[in-house]
């Protein structure tokens, strides 16, 4: 059998912690910026549909 040697990580230090937590922050910021913008062009296709559909069946309507 072979001998491995065990090497634990050493504990990061705290401005790599906070570092770690500002990026993380950071790519959360993005994530949610860019879910907002298409929620946004979500509902403002949805709209737009939905003022044709109701066109077309008040033309039908009065057809």
């Amino acid at each position: 059998m072979e001998n491995f040697e065990h090497r634990e990580k050493p504990p990061i230090t705290k401005e790599e912690r906070e570092a770690k937590k500002e990026r993380a922050r950071q790519e959360a910021e993005i994530a949610i910026a860019a879910r907002k913008k298409q929620d946004e062009a979500f509902r403002a296709n949805f709209q737009r549909l939905k003022a044709e559909r109701q066109a077309r069946e008040a033309a039908e309507a009065k057809s």
